[in-house]
């Protein structure tokens, strides 16, 4: 379903699009990333695949991308944004327990405005491709205002990320200890892309994404206070 968001009078109006299965039990607010927007085929495959596990998503698009522009946003209006999304999705969808986030900047975006002030009836934020430091400047100054985020966390990081070193991405949610969980995907780029030696498809590395956001949700949804941190590492990355 296509629909309008309103973001603020100054700003305006911008595009969204809800995908409601008929056995929805939470819905996820889903950011696009900085180059493309929430029709791209990654955001699209994504809502398909957490349709399939019974979460509703609501994507839109940042004003920058809304006018037909590349640069983005400065992040006082991108955080505007993920809060009207937001509102709109408690508002559209309020029988549903509701989760926050997205792909990159989308993800980093909603994470600071929740660092800001926390977004009215979202349990947990899902980060897919969190954006730790610029590509191949390894640093952790990204993550300051995750230490202000009181509500759990879910970061899907690639193990060829380059922008997000896996031991600083490790070494990050170890701070924030309970209330983050990292759940790494073998192989996988900034983009979830693995490469063909892999023996993977984008469809099963998708799958998996799908699957550990919806075993994720499900849980916060069941006991919002109860669960701890779980690490998931790779074959190559586990010790002993």
């Amino acid at each position: 379903m296509n629909l309008d968001i309103i973001v603020g009078d100054t700003i305006g109006k911008v595009s969204g699009i809800l995908l409601r299965p008929p056995d929805a039990w939470a819905s996820y607010v889903l950011a696009h990333g900085a180059g493309a927007g929430m029709r791209h085929r990654f955001m699209e495959s994504t809502a398909q695949a957490l349709a399939e596990r019974g979460i509703a998503t609501l994507r839109y698009q940042f004003p920058y991308v809304e006018a037909g522009t590349r640069r983005p946003d400065p992040p006082g209006v991108l955080e505007a944004a993920v809060r009207a999304a937001v509102a709109r999705a408690r508002e559209i969808a309020p029988d549903l327990p509701l989760f926050a986030g997205g792909k990159s900047l989308g993800g980093r975006m909603t994470s600071n405005a929740m660092a800001r002030r926390p977004l009215e009836g979202v349990l947990g934020l899902v980060f897919l491709g969190y954006p730790l430091h610029p590509p191949k400047q390894p640093a952790v100054t990204r993550a300051e205002p995750l230490d202000r985020v009181e509500s759990p966390m879910l970061f899907l990081q690639g193990t060829r990320d380059d922008l997000a070193d896996l031991g600083l991405m490790t070494s990050v949610c170890n701070r924030l200890g309970p209330k983050a969980t990292l759940h790494v995907v073998e192989g996988a780029d900034h983009s979830f892309a693995v490469l063909k030696r892999s023996g993977r498809t984008a469809t099963e590395v998708m799958g998996e994404l799908a699957l550990a956001t919806a075993e994720w949700c499900r849980a916060i949804a069941r006991d919002p206070e109860g669960v701890g941190r779980t690490m998931v590492m790779p074959p190559s990355l586990r010790s002993g």
